[in-house]
This record gives structure tokens, sequence and C-alpha cells, in this order.
């Protein structure tokens, strides 16, 4: 996984919770810390830093993940802000994700395993983002949805009927505008 995943984790840890907590997360994990955009560092890297800071917030680490990309998508609005600001709803940026924000972010970070999202019109207030991707982080980008829904000031409900962690062959994340 690429470190700018881990800078959202460390950005969003720090300013809730103080560099000392993250100090403290950092060593009663184990883990290096260390961590540079461009890195690759192992998705069970990430695991143990979710684990280490659910034990410390009483949450489970999905939780965790799931809170970090809702935090964390107006940071990369900050840092990226060609992704966001051609859009002007969420859905519209929801549906560029394959098309210019995840071919952009393999051209910005070489060696990017990004996700490819299906995606499926149930009605006209739904779209529905089937994903299976390698890595099995759907709560990341379940926060990372709901996030983008904050970000352009709408109210979404994120739900997901199937999920690989539940057991299921793919992730659908139902995005209903409300």
């Amino acid at each position: 996984m690429k470190g700018v995943i881990f800078n959202l984790v460390e950005d969003v840890v720090r300013r809730e919770h103080g560099d000392g907590f993250w100090d403290d997360v950092i060593d009663d994990s184990g883990v290096s810390g260390a961590y540079t955009s461009l890195g690759t560092y192992s998705d069970s890297e990430l695991e143990t830093l979710a684990i280490t800071v659910g034990e410390r917030i009483d949450a489970q680490p999905d939780a965790v993940v799931r809170h970090v990309g809702h935090e964390g998508i107006a940071m990369l609005a900050e840092r990226y802000p060609e992704f966001f600001t051609p859009h002007v709803d969420a859905r519209s940026f929801l549906l560029s994700l394959n098309t210019v924000v995840h071919p952009e972010v393999r051209r910005l970070f070489p060696g990017a395993m990004v996700p490819e999202f299906a995606h499926r019109f149930p009605s006209p207030d739904v779209v529905e983002l089937v994903y299976a991707g390698q890595r099995g982080r759907c709560d990341l980008a379940e926060g990372l949805i709901a996030g983008a829904g904050d970000y352009y000031d709408e109210r979404l409900e994120v739900t997901q009927p199937r999920c690989m962690r539940r057991g299921d062959d793919v992730c659908v994340l139902r995005v209903r505008s409300l």
C-alpha cells in the first residue's frame, strides 16, 4: 500500500489525539512509523496500526480505517485539488475514480494498486460501486465515499449489502443521496 494512505492515518490520528498518542501507537505497534507518500508498505502494517489505534480508543480496526478515510478526504482534497474541483457533487467525483483519479494516482505513485469500480445505477438517487480489489479495503473506500459527501456538502447514506470481509466475492458500496 502506498505511503499516502499511511500519511493520512498519521495525520488524522495526530490531529485528533496529539503527537504523543501517535508516538505511543508507533511504539506499541512495533511498526517503523516513517512513511513517505511514494513509499510502498505492507497491507499488514496498516492493519497493525488500525488494531493498535482501535485498542487505545476502543474501536474495531475497520472502524478506525473507515474513520481515517472519512476524515482524510478533506486532506486529500487540499493536497490534490485537481481531483475534486472539476466536480459539483460526490456522484460526479465517484464516477471519475476509474477514468481520472486512479490513473493519475498510478502516475503520481508508481506501483500503486488502486481498485477498479464497476458502476450500477439501480435508481436515480443511488449509485453502486462494485469493488473486487485485491486488498479488500472496502472500509477505507466506505470512509472516503462518506468523506466525499461531506466535501461536496451532501448527505449520503453508504451501505454495503455485499462485502468480501463477510465472505462475499465482491464488495458493493451502495451510495444513496439523501
